[in-house]
C-alpha cells in the first residue's frame, strides 16, 4: 500500500485491488466511459474489461480515500515497458488530481520494476485524454486501428531509468 498523504480532506492510498473491489471498479469504468459511447459509436474497451480477472492477475490497482475507491489503474509489464492499459477516476471526483496521482504511481512502479519506459494508448476520439497525456510529458508514437478502435499510442521514459539512446 502506498499512502499519498492528505489530499482533498482525507488520506489517499494506492494499493492492489482485492476481489471485492472488482464490482466497484467496474462501476467506475461504466460511469467514467459512458460519455464516450456516442462519440466513439460503441462502448469503449474499458467498459468491456473483465475486472475480476484483472484483479486475479495482479494487474489492477485502486486509489482510495478511507473506504471509497475513487479511481483505478491497470498495469501490464512487458519486456521493456510498463503499459498503462486503463486508468479512470469516478466522474464525481474528476479534477481532484486522482488521475495524475495514478499515472505518477505508474512511473514509480516502472522504476521499481526496472523498466525503462511507460506506454499507453487512448481512443483517437478521446481528445481530452490526448491533451492530458501530452501535457503530462507523454510523447505520441503512432496512431492505428486496432481491435475495432482508432487508437493513439504514447510513451514516456521512466524517471531515472530512461535509455540515453532514445531522444
Amino acid at each position: 500500500m502506498i499512502t499519498d498523504g492528505e489530499e482533498a480532506g482525507g488520506c489517499m492510498e494506492i494499493q492492489r485491488a482485492r476481489p471485492e473491489d472488482a464490482p466497484i471498479v467496474r462501476r467506475i469504468a461504466l460511469d467514467a466511459y459512458q460519455p464516450y459511447i456516442r462519440r466513439i459509436g460503441r462502448k469503449p474497451a474499458p467498459m468491456l474489461a473483465d475486472y475480476a480477472a484483472l484483479v486475479a492477475a495482479g494487474k489492477l490497482w485502486i486509489r482510495s480515500e478511507i473506504a471509497e475507491i475513487v479511481g483505478y489503474i491497470v498495469l501490464e509489464a512487458t519486456e521493456d515497458a510498463l503499459v498503462v492499459e486503463n486508468v479512470a477516476v469516478h466522474p464525481e471526483r474528476h479534477g481532484e488530481g486522482h488521475g495524475r496521482a495514478l499515472l505518477d504511481f505508474a512511473e514509480r512502479e516502472a522504476r521499481r520494476r526496472g523498466l525503462p519506459r511507460l506506454a499507453l494508448y487512448t481512443n483517437a476520439k478521446m481528445s481530452e485524454n490526448i491533451g492530458l497525456y501530452l501535457a503530462l510529458g507523454w510523447r505520441e508514437t503512432e496512431r492505428r486501428h486496432e481491435a475495432g478502435f482508432d487508437r493513439v499510442f504514447f510513451e514516456k521514459p521512466a524517471p531515472g531509468l530512461a535509455s540515453s539512446s532514445n531522444p
